[in-house]
């Protein structure tokens, strides 16, 4: 009977027994800035980035990017590379008292001459405070922060502690990068699936790739998850075994997060831009990652009223009947009705002009005040009213000859005349310009008129 092992011996056989129950993403997880996939914008040979992690010159940053696309896999080799501790912690999971623990023990480990590396997940989610509490000790250089997370630092970030570290940009891994990265962990022996002999086709791994949406763990997870099922049919990752693995797919799609805010921007963009392929794509991107129909259905209506406007005013009736029908049809029946709402708003002539007039006409009342009303626009239902000049100088419009009274004025005589509304020559607008072109020269003409001596 052999031997129980050492006490000193326990860690290490535990160390080798856990190795072997981590995903293989995990197991896979790059050991030098040369085996990184993706990325080579940030990392490219020479790039300050590069330089300053290889010479061991690491500073507090933030990384932004999408799911798996190498942040916490880069916070590790900057630890390595300037021989310092990792420690990770999870904004998720962590609250203030536990980051002040983390923050403690790295005083001490600065006291005693070796530097943390401290890695905070999805830093997003702490709040204010929490955020905060790092920043004494980045400025001191008690830590080296690296922050991780996949929404808008701007947004999401106290502009205390964006001051104290770089934002770097991470990419979506492409496809062909992936399945540079599948082909590595099938070849690999020793932490990947070398050993298992397994027979996959190269367009196989080029599916897994394109199914993982830019995201090298999530590929990575598939593969080992379709390996698994291969092993109970010779080795081989068959075209069925495929699609058992990703019938579920999905694209990445965050509801409230800066993809959903991406999206929904080159949604609008691309009706204003009159170029409805592009626009539907975008439509059909966001239904397809989980965006609220309902939610679409009013940005759409938006768009009628901001882009098309006057140009064609059919647009916000056919906006209002499409969330009608979406409303009445429900997913994804009603889904047609959004798309061809989309294809008509980003194919029909376009204008802000009633925007623009809007926000013109909302900065006056800002910048003058409480004007009062003219005297002749007041309304007089009482005789006391009347005594005092209420309506009084009123021309009735349509006892006028031509219907419009060109020398009555509309705005507080403080403010004078203002034009705020100016159509363009596009769609149906092009005849209220006409029309309103000449009725301001000749109004202006009578004002004219009349301020003569």
């Amino acid at each position: 009977m052999p031997a129980p092992p050492k006490q000193a011996d326990l860690p290490e056989l535990q160390d080798a027994a856990s190795a072997s129950l981590r995903p293989l993403a995990e197991r896979m997880r790059p050991r030098a800035l040369a085996d990184m996939v993706g990325q080579r914008r940030l990392l490219a040979p020479g790039s300050a980035l590069r330089r300053a992690v290889e010479g061991g010159h690491v500073h507090s940053m933030i990384l932004w990017g999408p799911p798996g696309c190498g942040k916490t896999t880069l916070a590790l080799l900057l630890a390595r590379h300037a021989d310092a501790e990792f420690v990770a912690i999870s904004a998720v999971l962590s609250g203030l008292p536990q980051v002040r623990e983390v923050l403690a023990q790295a005083q001490a480990r600065f006291q005693a001459g070796r530097r943390t590396v401290l890695f905070v997940d999805e830093v997003h989610r702490f709040n204010k405070a929490q955020q905060d509490a790092f920043l004494p000790h980045i400025e001191r250089g008690t830590i080296l922060f690296v922050g991780a997370t996949t929404e808008n630092p701007s947004f999401e970030l106290n502009s205390a502690l964006l001051s104290r570290c770089r934002v770097h940009v991470l990419e979506a891994v492409s496809a062909d990068d992936i399945a540079l990265a599948l082909r590595h962990a099938l070849d690999d022996a020793e932490h990947g699936l070398g050993g298992r002999c397994l027979e996959v086709a190269d367009a196989a791994l080029r599916e897994i790739a394109g199914a993982a949406d830019g995201d090298v763990r999530r590929a990575l997870t598939l593969l080992e998850i379709a390996a698994d099922l291969a092993d109970g049919e010779g080795g081989c990752i068959s075209e069925a075994t495929l699609h058992q693995v990703l019938a579920d797919r999905t694209r990445r799609f965050d509801k409230g997060g800066d993809q959903s805010y991406d999206q929904i921007s080159a949604l609008h963009k691309c009706v204003r831009s009159s170029n409805p392929d592009a626009a539907l794509y975008w439509l059909a991107r966001m239904l397809d990652g989980g965006a609220d129909p309902g939610y679409l259905a009013r940005r759409l209506t938006r768009m009628a009223v901001e882009d098309i406007g006057l140009a064609d005013p059919r647009a916000l009736q056919m906006a209002i009947e499409a969330w009608n029908a979406y409303d009445r049809l429900g997913s994804p029946e009603g889904e047609l009705a959004l798309a061809q709402l989309t294809l008509y708003l980003a194919s029909t002539a376009k204008s802000n002009a009633a925007y623009r007039a809007f926000n013109a006409a909302r900065a006056d009342v800002e910048a003058h005040g409480t004007q009062d009303v003219p005297l002749h626009l007041r309304n007089a239902p009482t005789r006391l009213m009347k005594s005092l000049g209420f309506g009084k100088d009123y021309q009735y419009d349509h006892d006028v000859d031509g219907g419009i009274a060109l020398d009555q004025t509309g705005f507080p005589d403080a403010m004078g005349e203002r034009v705020y509304y100016q159509p363009v020559q596009r769609g149906m607008e092009g005849k209220l310009k006409e029309k309103l072109d000449t009725l301001r020269a000749a109004r202006t003409q009578v004002r004219k008129q009349k301020d003569r001596p």
